[in-house]
């Protein structure tokens, strides 16, 4: 899967933050790195809460979200070069630097860039990956993995055992592997939802061809 950077410009306005957080969910999502969402959106409220704060509300600034190598990379572009973020105990009575206190407790580093016309507040969080493209390896995606590559190879596939205990154990085996499968869909950035319309568009055109055939065959 590739991952292209993107970045949203916004206003640095307290309304504002709950968008980006809606936007931040949806991008990782469309990755595959869901499992992120919490930390990231916690992430993109703090630094965004940090420019209405401390440089002002009605501020320009920009949201920028890209991978570096696989860590998830989160920036927010403001242009005030002297209100630097500062990180204090979370423990002190004083509600200045507890943004950058949350930050530092979930993300695996962060850091400020200064530029001639702008100020570039960061973290990064890690996400599972081992590579920048690839997807986060959970239980799921392994067996829908193993199950792919079982399917491509065998023939013809496992049939349910004799009576009804046989048919239900079989059942809940099928269940699960949709399951799974819908994790390993889910995990490469596919749309579950759409997946399932198409494959159940997909059932109905195969019952309607077999049943042409059976209609077919006794007429003849």
């Amino acid at each position: 899967m590739t991952r292209k950077p993107w970045d949203l410009a916004f206003t640095a306005e307290p309304t504002e933050v709950a968008a980006l957080r809606r936007i931040m969910r949806l991008h990782l999502c469309i990755w595959g790195l869901h499992e992120l969402t919490d930390e990231a959106q916690l992430c993109v409220s703090e630094l965004a809460s940090n420019v209405i704060t401390h440089v002002g509300p009605g501020t320009p600034a920009t949201l920028a979200v890209s991978m570096n190598g696989v860590r998830l990379r989160i920036e927010v572009h403001d242009p005030d070069t002297r209100a630097l973020p500062t990180l204090l105990d979370a423990n002190v009575e004083s509600e200045g630097g507890r943004g950058m206190a949350l930050v530092d407790a979930v993300a695996a580093r962060w850091g400020v860039q200064l530029r001639l016309d702008r100020k570039v507040t960061w973290c990064e969080l890690v996400t599972g990956l081992t590579s920048p493209n690839g997807h986060v390896e959970g239980p799921g995606v392994r067996r829908a993995e193993a199950l792919l590559e079982l399917y491509s190879g065998v023939e013809p596939p496992l049939r349910p055992g004799p009576g009804r205990l046989g048919r239900a154990v079989a059942e809940d085996s099928v269940i699960t592997v949709i399951t799974d499968f819908l994790h390993w869909l889910r995990a490469h950035g596919c749309d579950v939802d759409e997946a399932l319309d198409r494959a159940q568009t997909r059932y109905d055109a195969d019952l309607e061809r077999c049943g042409d055939g059976v209609s077919g065959t006794s007429t003849a």
